[in-house]
């Protein structure tokens, strides 16, 4: 069990790196992970569902103990991100399906890979935790909506329809999750229980987050190479400004040094599936739009990938 478990760690810290590996395929060998296209709606309610089985209720109290991080990590996460993906996409001039595809990134909440980069970075892994929960509940709420508001102008966009979708996708898998954990807590199965989930959870996460990049990259691999010039500097520009201002906007309200780093982390990092998955269903008509979702996932892995060698690095040297 212990060398499954180390295993499961290991998978999730070269994360950026099968990614890497995943997309690499895709574009050399499409028909390979192209299968899961189809698929992809039901992988992130796969994820969804293992981010419920880490939690419990008692979590949701410990969100109202201190509300005042919760509530500023949340407020930037869908202000910055947002604004930034508006602010890119203009700058690099991304035509209207990108631009879209751009906006939707920035309208998502935080991703399930932050929580790992905290624990790299020795940043607060349960506050992290608790904003990507709070993040994606509010996302039920607020992604429709942003996206509506920010992009409503470009094509017609069913802000109802696409709550629906939200709700499919992210809140009844994370409250299956919950319950499922509730119940394993009665029967006394909690011990045997996590044990398997710390092994299966990361492994599942990393492998459904690679096919569901790789599947999109495969499908789109046809105009990929002429959407890519102006896309990826776009995408990257908006990571950056995420990391960027979620820290110096934690540090002018004079956190700590470990707060700063997690909400920086939680700001920089979307949750690029939900992106994709919502521009597949809503927009299937656009084959770009789901584009700045896949260079995301990569992208922003990447960008906290280095911020955790780097702050680890910096802590060491203390």
């Amino acid at each position: 069990m212990g060398k499954l478990r180390k295993l499961a760690s290991i998978a999730s810290q070269l994360f950026p790196v099968w990614l890497l590996i995943g997309c690499a395929v895709a574009w050399m060998e499409p028909a390979s992970v192209s299968w899961f296209h189809p698929m992809i709606n039901l992988g992130l309610g796969v994820i969804m569902l293992g981010m419920g089985l880490t939690l419990r209720f008692e979590d949701f109290y410990l969100v109202m103990k201190d509300p005042r991080l919760i509530a500023l990590g949340v407020f930037l996460q869908f202000f910055i991100m947002p604004m930034a993906a508006v602010l890119c996409g203009k700058i690099f001039q991304l035509p209207p399906d990108l631009y879209l595809g751009l906006i939707l990134v920035g309208c998502c909440p935080g991703g399930t890979a932050s929580n790992v980069i905290c624990y790299l970075a020795r940043a607060n892994v349960a506050l992290s935790v608790l904003l990507t929960m709070c993040s994606t509940i509010a996302a039920i709420f607020l992604t429709p909506l942003l996206t509506k508001f920010l992009a409503g102008h470009i094509l017609h966009i069913d802000a109802w329809q696409m709550f629906v979708t939200m709700m499919q996708l992210v809140l009844l898998p994370l409250v299956v999750g919950i319950l499922i954990n509730h119940f394993v807590d009665k029967a006394g199965c909690r011990k045997k229980f996590s044990s398997c989930l710390d092994i299966v959870g990361p492994l599942v996460s990393v492998i459904v987050i690679v096919l569901v990049v790789a599947a999109i990259i495969a499908k789109s691999r046809p105009v990929l190479a002429h959407a890519s010039g102006s896309t990826f500097p776009a995408v990257l520009s908006m990571h950056a400004i995420g990391f960027l201002l979620g820290y110096l906007a934690s540090k002018l309200c004079r956190e700590k040094e470990e707060i700063c780093r997690t909400i920086s982390v939680e700001v920089g990092m979307q949750n690029s599936g939900l992106g994709a998955s919502l521009a597949n269903t809503h927009f299937p008509h656009l084959a770009l739009a789901p584009i700045p979702a896949a260079f995301s996932a990569v992208t922003h892995s990447l960008l906290g990938s280095f911020l955790a060698w780097f702050w680890r690095r910096k802590n060491r040297g203390k």
